[in-house]
């Protein structure tokens, strides 16, 4: 009798034990731990970071921190940390958001157009992903990178394509760099190739010539009309003359890139700069800013006609009025020099 109490009293000591044990475990793995009023919360966790790093970051988003750091410690999450995008949803238990942070690195979506330098690229993207401007920077300009896949100095900025695409928030400078050859690469496919050849040019001169087609109109539906004029000069052996090209040299002369000028003047067309084409002929040694893809077609997909000049449209502002020679375009000019001098545009 007496060795059967002892048993039961083993037995119900078990029973406490193992309660109270499998309540720890539920608490501690399977017990909502969020804290936050949103549907969900964002985790931005870096490279190189720590588990320390980690929970200075969730500590505002959960109702026990010390549970998830034991949760973290009995998965081996602690020490493998991976650095990612990534979401908690509003009721997760510490289980749930360990996985999460285990597997379930989120792809953003990284944009970036119209830049005019990879400076500024630079800039753009680091704002969206872990690589600092500093190190996409050193990758842009990476001159060993640049000459053994077809670029240099001048038209590095043509390697990339202004769309939108996506990443791991962590992608490193280089391997974003590398995405950006690659979807050129897809980007200059056989049909667009043949095409720029049809025009007697190679891709990135296609995209030097789209990039001031760009600047002189914003208006897509008029690109295939400037594209073919600026065609029609280079098949005539004439100078492109695009005031775009003068102002981009006057911003790399001084290196003031937010210089904002509207009117050039005579004494600018002097100006001794590659980039000006008021005085070197062919297209610039790279583009003067990165073309929207609309401006590429219109350069491999040019309006057919006998256009060789063109003036600011007053009476539409943002088109243009076209000449196919000298008398015409200077008639056309008249109207646009009345209204730029009523502004008193005098830069």
């Amino acid at each position: 009798m007496y060795i059967k109490k002892i048993l039961l009293a083993i037995l119900l000591l078990g029973l406490v034990v193992g309660g109270v044990f499998a309540y720890l475990v539920y608490s501690t793995f399977f017990t909502p731990n969020t804290n936050f009023n949103n549907q969900e919360a964002f985790l931005y966790i870096g490279s190189e970071d720590s588990f320390a790093d980690v929970k200075e970051q969730i500590t505002p988003l959960l109702n026990n921190v010390e549970s998830f750091q034991l949760a973290a410690e009995r998965k081996g999450y602690a020490g493998n940390i991976r650095g990612g995008k990534y979401m908690i949803s509003s009721g997760m238990n510490n289980n749930e958001i360990i996985n999460n942070l285990r597997v379930n690195n989120i792809p953003v979506k990284v944009s970036f157009n119209n830049q005019e330098t990879v400076e500024s690229l630079a800039g753009r993207i680091s704002e969206q992903i872990e690589a600092d401007s500093i190190s996409l920077l050193s990758a842009f300009r990476d001159s060993e990178y640049l000459k053994r896949n077809g670029f240099n100095e001048d038209n590095k900025l043509a390697m990339f394509i202004p769309n939108s695409y996506e990443f791991f928030w962590n992608t490193s400078a280089e391997e974003f760099r590398d995405r950006m050859f690659k979807e050129y690469g897809r980007f200059w496919n056989e049909d667009r190739i043949t095409k720029a050849k049809a025009q007697g040019m190679t891709p990135n001169e296609v995209v030097a010539l789209a990039s001031i087609v760009h600047k002189e109109t914003a208006k897509v539906d008029e690109r295939p009309k400037v594209a073919g004029l600026y065609l029609n000069r280079l098949k005539k052996g004439m100078l492109l003359q695009a005031d775009p090209t003068v102002i981009y040299a006057i911003k790399k002369e001084t290196g003031n890139y937010d210089t904002i000028i509207r009117r050039v003047l005579y004494k600018d067309l002097e100006m001794d700069s590659p980039y000006n084409t008021y005085k070197r002929g062919g297209v610039p040694p790279g583009p003067i800013t990165m073309p929207d893809i609309s401006a590429v077609e219109a350069v491999l997909n040019p309006e057919i006609h006998d256009y060789y000049y063109m003036v600011a449209n007053v009476e539409n502002f943002g088109y243009h009025m076209f000449a196919e020679d000298m008398a015409q375009h200077n008639r056309n000019k008249v109207q646009y020099i009345r209204w730029i001098n009523s502004q008193k545009i005098n830069r």
